[in-house]
C-alpha cells in the first residue's frame, strides 16, 4: 500500500496542475488558422493600451495566440511580437484582413479618411 502512494501523489499533484480548457475570452472574429481554406468565427479577440500604444490579441480556439499593434498610418495593425510579419489589405466591406505566417483574421474595422489608400 505504501509503494502506491507516491504514484498516487504524483497523479493527484498533476490533475491540480492540468486545467480544463476554456473559451478564450473577447470578442468573436472569423479566421482561418493554420493555413486553413476557409474563415471561421473561431478566434477571440482583446483590446488592450499599454505605454500609449493600443493592441489587439487574438486567441485561437485551439490555444494560440496573436499580438498586434494597431496603428493609424493607413496598415491597422502590424505584428506586435515574433519575427513573422503581418500584411494587411482593406476589402470594400469594412473589414481589415490581416495575414501572418499561415494564419488570417478578419477583423471588422473603418479606414480613417486621412489614411493612406494601400
Amino acid at each position: 500500500m505504501r509503494a502506491g502512494l507516491p504514484a498516487l501523489l504524483i497523479c493527484a499533484a498533476l490533475a491540480a496542475c492540468s486545467k480544463a480548457e476554456e473559451t478564450p475570452r473577447g470578442r468573436v472574429i472569423d479566421c482561418a488558422v493554420g493555413g486553413a481554406a476557409k474563415f471561421l468565427p473561431e478566434c477571440f479577440v482583446e483590446d488592450s493600451r499599454a505605454g500609449g500604444k493600443r493592441f489587439l490579441t487574438v486567441r485561437h480556439k485551439a490555444g494560440g495566440f496573436r499580438r498586434f499593434e494597431m496603428v493609424d498610418d493607413g496598415r491597422g495593425v502590424v505584428s506586435a511580437d515574433g519575427a513573422d510579419e503581418a500584411t494587411a489589405q482593406w476589402s470594400s466591406e469594412g473589414v481589415l484582413e490581416v495575414s501572418v505566417a499561415g494564419d488570417r483574421y478578419r477583423f471588422p474595422a473603418r479606414m480613417k479618411d486621412d489614411a493612406p489608400q494601400q
